[in-house]
């Protein structure tokens, strides 16, 4: 199957889903049809060619797969006269519910975990067995978080969210996307940097979001600090897949079509008035960019930053990071003295001692960095990682 086919069956997977959960009713019998329909469209497509209505001839089959589901469930036998219905024509049958299926996949009665794996096969349109192996399940461990997933939603109210759950809900679907972006741009398990399938896969859809919420500021800002984070992707890693901290990127091979893209969405977002977390981060990442090199990064407008987003978000790791553009602004000795109130909100992280030990040998402190960075190496789960903490070791090792 091509790449064009891939991405034509992602764009319309969700839409499809819309058109029939709104249809029939039923999100998760809606979810098993849906996928049966592009697992078709992936043996015929490539064989018989493009039909000239994909997104119709995937709504047909889908429909045609959904009534073969309802039939073979004798408890709604009786609402087969309903099914059989032709669909209403105009509205319903070509509008986009892209959105109301991804609010759908945040439900908030889901944990974080199945909400993305939901959301990934539903609306990002990823088989079970490519979401297992983002995530380094066994598929059928996957396939059972995915059913549970579905089997929480039934009977959940095929809408979009009433104005007083709107701005919580939404919240909730921004915070996915990030875990998404966060795990395909650094995978906490493996032997890749990397999964650009998930990073890209969350940059799609928050295009998706923003395109239908172009006024919502923090829908701006995720995309915006997913650009700017992305745009520093081709760097990231030398010849051999080993990590390259941003310090010592090539900067040339920064993707400058992003950046700029990023920039203008947050000073955009900005200039519309609250600020939100997501704008902050996304700045946070702005001045990192904007620096041509490490040496003139703007630290204390970092601090700064910093400083506003751990009184906006009590996040540990936001502290953490704050405490590293401390010692860059202060001096390392101020930065691990902020470290140290953090071990019993961060127990046993591997960032944490990998902190220390880049603080320790900025403070001259060799066997000391030295001792974290093998701590920070031995609780990783990320094989680069992993690499690069033993290597960071080594080379201080007299």
């Amino acid at each position: 199957m091509t790449r064009a086919v891939e991405d034509l069956l992602r764009e319309c997977a969700p839409q499809v889903l819309g058109v029939v959960a709104r249809r029939f009713g039923d999100f998760a019998l809606a979810e098993d049809a849906v996928q049966e329909a592009l697992l078709a469209a992936a043996r015929h497509w490539p064989v018989d060619g493009l039909p000239d209505n994909p997104r119709g001839w995937l709504v047909q089959t889908a429909v045609r797969k959904m009534t073969d589901l309802i039939r073979s469930e004798v408890a709604r036998r009786r609402r087969e006269d309903e099914v059989f219905r032709e669909p209403p024509p105009g509205e319903a049958a070509d509008r986009d519910d892209t959105l109301v299926v991804l609010f759908l996949c945040c439900h908030p009665e889901l944990t974080p975990a199945s909400a993305i794996a939901l959301t990934l096969r539903a609306v990002g349109g990823l088989s079970t067995a490519e979401i297992a192996n983002a995530f380094l399940v066994p598929e059928a461990t996957m396939a059972q978080r995915i059913s549970r997933a579905k089997q929480k939603l039934r009977g959940a109210s095929f809408a979009m969210p009433g104005p007083d759950e709107f701005a919580a809900r939404l919240r909730t679907v921004l915070h996915v996307l990030y875990l998404i972006f966060n795990e395909g741009y650094t995978s906490s398990v493996g032997g890749s940097l990397h999964r650009t399938e998930l990073s890209g896969e969350a940059i799609r859809l928050a295009r998706a979001v923003h395109a239908r919420l172009p006024e919502d500021g923090e829908v701006a800002g995720l995309l915006a600090l997913m650009l700017l984070t992305d745009a520093r992707r081709p760097a990231r890693t030398g010849p051999d897949g080993g990590l390259v901290p941003l310090a010592e990127q090539d900067r040339s091979r920064w993707d400058t079509a992003l950046i700029v893209e990023g920039v203008e969405l947050v000073m955009a977002a900005v200039e519309r008035g609250e600020i939100g977390e997501y704008q902050v981060q996304a700045s946070i990442a702005a001045l990192h960019d904007d620096a041509l090199r490490a040496e003139d990064t703007d630290w204390p407008q970092i601090l700064r930053m910093y400083d506003l987003l751990e009184r906006m978000t009590g996040n540990p790791m936001v502290s953490l990071n704050r405490a590293i553009a401390v010692a860059m602004v202060r001096g390392p000795a101020e930065g691990l003295r902020l470290i140290d109130g953090l071990d019993e909100r961060l127990p046993g992280h591997h960032r944490l001692d990998a902190v220390r030990a880049h603080l320790h040998e900025m403070a001259g402190d060799v066997p000391r960095a030295v001792e974290h960075y093998r701590a920070a190496a031995a609780r990783t789960t990320s094989t680069p990682e992993r690499r690069y903490l033993v290597e960071k070791a080594a080379r201080l090792t007299p």
